[in-house]
């Protein structure tokens, strides 16, 4: 994640290209060290570069990393042209590079060759079956095609060899939930909050998805899931106090005629109440009466 500082010195040396001040060089190397996505400048300054023969020699062998860069981000703003010409020069300077062979199949990809992309990537993870890089972009094109169960079956196989990629479980979470496969994306949450249990993000969706799946003993769940929140944020998630008013309505209806241990006893709900009207107090005085009204048709006001 990019630092405020690291921004403020990123735009900084921006402005500064952009106005004819100089600094296209270190400008690119610090986009790339931090691997931020500018690709219009990129293309801009990185071909101000490479079409001037002084500024180019003086890089060394470093103009072919920049090389690379330019053709990344002339993919990105669909200059296809530029980035087949600039890929070309690279095939020139390295016949046998995976490398290259990577930028090849992404811009097969960037040209909607869909099949001629995956039989080109198929052939790399033949000799790079751990390339991270190759196993997402398949990901990405199955995505672009419109192709869910594609796009599933590749971050499953993606994630069976990376499996402490948690970028990867949340996108398939996504997936999951978008297609209201609520079981298969509470699995994911799951795999994420053994990775990283004190992320609250993940607590919130996990106790979203068994809300929604339903059920007394799921939304028992959520409600403890939606009371980490509270404790990882100190009480400022405003989501969860909601999600366990919800849920602590919920399971006074579900739990009519149960066991005494299945009631809800009524100190948390309380304390939620008071939090929510405190907050509001502070922050919309005037929607004050609406929260009410809604906290006594969930039967959990104060």
């Amino acid at each position: 994640m990019v630092s405020k500082t690291e921004e403020a010195e990123l735009n900084r040396l921006e402005s500064q290209v952009d106005n004819g001040g100089g600094g296209a060089w270190e400008y690119m190397c610090l986009v790339k060290k931090l691997k931020v996505r500018r690709s219009e400048k990129v293309l801009k300054h990185g071909m101000s570069i490479l079409n001037d023969l002084s500024k180019r020699s003086s890089l060394g062998p470093e103009v072919w990393t920049l090389y690379e860069q330019v053709a990344v981000a002339a993919m990105d703003c669909q200059s296809l042209d530029v980035a087949k010409d600039l890929i070309k020069l690279l095939r020139k300077e390295f016949p046998e590079s995976k490398r290259v062979g990577k930028l090849e199949a992404m811009l097969l990809e960037a040209k909607g060759s869909w099949a001629e992309a995956e039989k080109a990537y198929s052939s790399l993870l033949e000799d790079s079956p751990l390339d991270q890089v190759i196993h997402k972009r398949r990901v990405a094109m199955a995505k672009a095609q419109g192709d869910t169960s594609g796009a599933i079956e590749c971050l499953n196989k993606y994630l069976e060899i990376f499996m402490a990629d948690n970028d990867a479980w949340r996108e398939l979470a996504e997936i999951y939930v978008s297609l209201q496969m609520y079981k298969q994306a509470a699995f994911c949450y799951e795999e994420l909050i053994l990775a990283q249990p004190t992320v609250p993000l993940y607590h919130l969706a996990y106790a979203d998805i068994l809300y929604t799946l339903g059920g007394l003993e799921n939304i028992q769940t959520a409600k403890k899931y939606y009371a980490s929140v509270i404790d990882l944020t100190g009480g400022k998630n405003i989501r969860a106090l909601f999600g366990i008013s919800l849920c602590t309505s919920a399971i006074g209806q579900l739990a009519k005629g149960r066991n005494k241990e299945d009631k809800e006893t009524p100190e948390l709900q309380s304390l939620v109440v008071t939090a929510l009207e405190k907050d509001y107090k502070q922050r919309a005085p005037d929607k004050l009466f609406l929260l009410t009204t809604a906290l006594k048709s969930l039967k959990v006001s104060s």
